[in-house]
């Protein structure tokens, strides 16, 4: 496994915004305001930023968790919007005071700043089809089974051999494994300060259904990686927000 090619680092910064409802609110509340009132606001904000030559995200999406079993989940989705470089940090989390109807109703968030790693795009199989009736963006996109894994480490974990680990090693192991599982798509985030996250880094996992999934997990056998690593947050989804394609 350590023989196959690392895979190629996506220029620039992927932010990644981790998204959790406030109490009293409920998931199909949030995720209406996040599309009707939030993502139209961003692109329109991205639009000017570019126009006037300022720094502007030159992709964003957004997956909609679904809940777990229980009805509850961690998070309810995830924003990622991807720059040329890392944007300046804002002064407080956003959302601290609200400027629309999903900020009210969303807890404040911070950005989370990763390095992407396409191991597998999952683009060609989810094409982005614009609305026709309505403002071409933001729209959705469905029919597959996603897999989200936030990757948390052991106490004094050392991150840089993780991440080499993870690319050299697990990475291999897992495309190897979806292979014959029929995924279509995976892609892993490393945080650039994991140190200072909650998080080490992010997996995500396409397939075309459960069963590709659950096939996989029969399969893949462990490779060493949980040494460094202390669990994963595991998040289902099978939609997408589109915003910017």
């Amino acid at each position: 496994m350590t023989d196959a090619p690392r895979p190629a680092t996506t220029p620039g910064a992927k932010m990644q915004y981790l998204i959790r409802r406030r109490a009293g609110v409920t998931r199909e509340e949030l995720i209406a305001h996040w599309f009707a009132n939030h993502m139209p606001g961003v692109i329109a904000g991205q639009a000017r930023a570019a126009e006037a030559g300022r720094p502007h995200a030159r992709r964003y999406r957004a997956t909609v968790f679904s809940p777990g079993r229980s009805g509850q989940q961690a998070w309810d989705g995830v924003a990622q919007l991807w720059f040329d470089a890392e944007p300046p940090a804002p002064a407080q989390p956003h959302g601290t005071t609200p400027t629309d109807s999903f900020q009210e109703r969303a807890e404040p968030y911070v950005p989370w700043v990763t390095t992407e790693y396409v191991v597998l795009d999952p683009r060609p199989r989810l094409p982005v089809e614009p609305l026709t009736l309505n403002a071409p963006f933001p729209t959705t996109r469905s029919g597959f089974f996603k897999q989200t894994f936030l990757v948390t480490t052991k106490p004094g974990a050392d991150h840089a051999a993780l991440f080499r680990h993870w690319l050299d090693v697990h990475v291999p192991n897992v495309r190897a494994v979806m292979g014959q599982m029929g995924g279509f798509g995976y892609v892993v985030s490393h945080s650039v300060r994991p140190e200072a996250e909650s998080f080490a880094g992010m997996a995500e996992l396409w397939f075309d259904d459960e069963d590709g999934w659950n096939g996989f997990t029969s399969a893949i056998r462990p490779d060493g990686m949980e040494q460094w690593t202390d669990g994963a947050v595991v998040l289902r989804s099978g939609t997408e927000m589109v915003g910017i394609p």
